[in-house]
């Protein structure tokens, strides 16, 4: 899928104040490296705000700042080519205020390492957490830019990124499951989010009053668009076009209430005597529906708050990526996999990993839920690749994220036979990942019936945003 989001990177260029120095021994080689940079980081997914000149003066220093804070960069780069004095450097990154990069470079004739250390030492010394690269603009060297650089940079956007956003709380705890509660004024001290709770009941009012074209017109292209739908007594088309109400009523809520992404209570209250939010979950969170494509809105299932916050970090370290969401049901020791259903919606995105989500589409069937009010659930076995799984948890009130590169694999029809035998009527979505870690660890410390997933490998981006937040990770694997 095509990503959104972009870093905004705010770089400046420092050196030495001194004009005889600089004209003798540093503009040209700082010149140079200046544009290198520019045009290096042309190829990589950023927007980067940088200047012509390089800052030499504390009033230079607080003119670039002011101009970068005014564009709304997440990321600050000092860039020091050269020897510069480590204060005018201090001076930039306390103005930002934001994760910093002090970057430089090893060649003998800069002077840039004695820029990087100076610097980088005052901020230690003032408690300013930072990142250091030092490298070329060469591929002589290790890329550092892409196993270093840019991880932080897309951890640190993301973190910056959470800050004001808006989590929609639409329920409240489902199923007793603890795990899935949160302390909003935490969030508010730790990220910078705030939340709004939203009961069910504003679902209900909102579906039954939703445009009967509206609901017409979408319930068409979901079942046209769908590999199946397996309709019977619980699965009549009538509750299917209610869980579509419901889905154009979220829509509706989420806009309204400008909502960043959300968790739904869902269970036993709408499952028992109304309708499933499959439908809802399914769509919203895979960016896409008989409207076209959108933002991919992160939304757990049964309220689980912590769980949708996870997937809003990788949807965000990811550039806009869809996220999904499952329950860690079943270990398979012998076979070395973990299974992972959900509880009847799963990211549309998923079933096929295509960029055209009616490919994706083609790979689900509309099966009946097994709950009191029927309904559909969405059943798909999602497609095999790679992923980075995650889990925000809390020990003793403190957050720590669990974090595993895996994938996805193709069960063996064996396995999957007997699986479905094993589950009976209760027939859900469900992914397998690869367990090639100490699965008995991973069962004594994981902290949640739950976890949450992005495609693709950001493990390196999960560790830096912890640290950036004060997160322990826990690398599983």
């Amino acid at each position: 899928m095509k990503k959104m989001n972009l870093p905004k990177v705010g770089m400046i260029t420092f050196s030495d104040p001194r004009e005889h120095e600089y004209k003798v021994l540093y503009e040209e080689k700082t010149a140079a490296r200046m544009k290198q940079a520019v045009e290096y980081f042309a190829d990589y997914d950023m927007e980067l705000y940088t200047f012509d000149q390089a800052a030499r003066s504390p009033q230079e220093i607080d003119r670039q700042t002011k101009e970068l804070m005014q564009k709304g960069v997440e990321v600050f780069i000092a860039n020091i080519p050269c020897w510069t004095w480590p204060n005018g450097v201090v001076r930039g990154v306390l103005n930002m205020g934001l994760p910093t990069v002090l970057m430089s470079n090893d060649d003998p004739s800069t002077h840039g390492t004695v820029g990087l250390l100076g610097s980088g030492g005052a901020l230690n010394q003032i408690g300013y957490r930072h990142l250091r690269i030092q490298q070329d603009f060469t591929d002589v060297h290790p890329n550092l830019f892409d196993t270093k650089l840019m991880p932080y940079i897309r951890a640190a956007a993301a973190v910056r990124k959470l800050q004001g956003q808006v989590f929609g709380f639409i329920g409240g705890r489902s199923l007793g499951i603890d795990t899935g509660s949160f302390d909003p004024m935490q969030w508010k001290k730790q990220f910078k989010i705030d939340s709004d709770h939203v009961d069910h009941e504003e679902i209900i009012r909102r579906a039954e009053a939703v445009d009967p074209e509206r609901i017409e017109k979408a319930f068409k292209w979901l079942v046209e668009s769908v590999g199946a739908v397996k309709y019977d007594e619980k699965l009549t088309e009538e509750r299917l076009k209610y869980q579509v109400a419901c889905y154009l009523a979220t829509k509706d809520i989420i806009a309204e209430r400008h909502l960043d992404f959300g968790a739904i209570k869902c269970m036993p209250d709408l499952t028992n005597f109304r309708a499933p939010q499959c439908i809802s979950t399914a769509l919203l969170n895979g960016g896409y529906d008989g409207d076209g494509e959108f933002e991919p809105f992160p939304i757990s299932c049964e309220a689980d708050a912590d769980g949708a916050l996870s997937m809003e970090i990788l949807k965000l370290v990811s550039g806009g990526m869809p996220t999904m969401f499952a329950d860690v049901s079943h270990i398979g020791y012998a076979e070395k996999l973990i299974y992972l259903p959900n509880c009847g919606s799963m990211c549309t995105y998923y079933a096929g990993r295509s960029c055209d989500g009616c490919r994706n589409m083609k790979n689900i069937e509309l099966r009946r839920a097994n709950r009191p009010s029927g309904g559909a659930v969405t059943f798909t076995v999602p497609s095999a690749g790679a992923m980075t799984m995650a889990r925000l948890c809390r020990v003793d009130g403190a957050y720590q994220m669990f974090i595993i590169e895996t994938e996805f694999v193709e069960p063996s029809k064996e396995i999957l036979d007997a699986f479905v035998k094993a589950r009976g009527v209760h027939q859900l979505p469900v992914a397998f990942m690869k367990a090639d870690f100490d699965i008995e660890k991973f069962v004594d410390v994981f902290n949640s019936n739950h976890i949450s997933g992005v495609a693709g490998n950001y493990k390196q981006e999960l560790i830096d945003l912890c640290g950036i937040l004060g997160i322990e990770p826990v690398v599983i694997g």
